[in-house]
């Protein structure tokens, strides 16, 4: 995800990994395949974004049974901060941890590199945060959330209307 959608060089990935730059482009490649093969997301449209609507308003009002009913098993939810990277796993933990994708609800809906998204913004106009929701077979499998200022600062956002 770093590389690919941060253009991130392997080669300051492969510490965070403590792998070598090589060991990291096999472990992203091989990441690449599986994800391809296990979770074919759906063609954009309304009921992505549905989905994700229901999502948001469950996280939203703390409805832990809807999360749980709308989120894939294994779901993944990785959150990009100053501080780095932290990815959960699992719907269970990631419904836990739902309220940074609740406060997003009173953001705007969002295209992301073809996937639904929101993005929410300061008043003064300054982005601050990005999520973006892969959905397979009628359940969140990926949730990307970008809270990190400078990362925001550098990606070409649309601006709200």
């Amino acid at each position: 995800m770093l590389h690919d959608v941060f253009a991130v060089p392997f080669a300051e990935i492969a510490p965070i990994l403590g792998r070598s730059a090589d060991a990291t482009k096999m472990l992203t490649s091989r990441a690449r395949r599986k994800a391809r093969a296990a979770r074919r997301p759906e063609g954009p449209g309304r009921h992505q974004r549905e989905v994700v609507r229901a999502f948001l308003a469950a996280a939203g009002e703390g409805r832990f049974d809807e999360l749980l009913r709308v989120l894939h098993p294994e779901v993944t939810f990785t959150v990009h901060t100053p501080d780095g990277p932290f990815v959960t796993i699992g719907a269970t933990e990631v419904a836990t941890r739902a309220r940074l994708a609740g406060s997003a609800a009173r953001g705007h809906a969002a295209t992301v590199n073809g996937l639904p998204g929101v993005i929410s913004w300061h008043e003064d106009g300054v982005p601050l945060s990005l999520l973006a929701f892969t959905v397979a077979d009628g359940r969140i499998t990926d949730i990307t959330a970008v809270v990190d200022p400078a990362t925001l600062a550098l990606l070409d956002l649309p601006r709200p209307v």
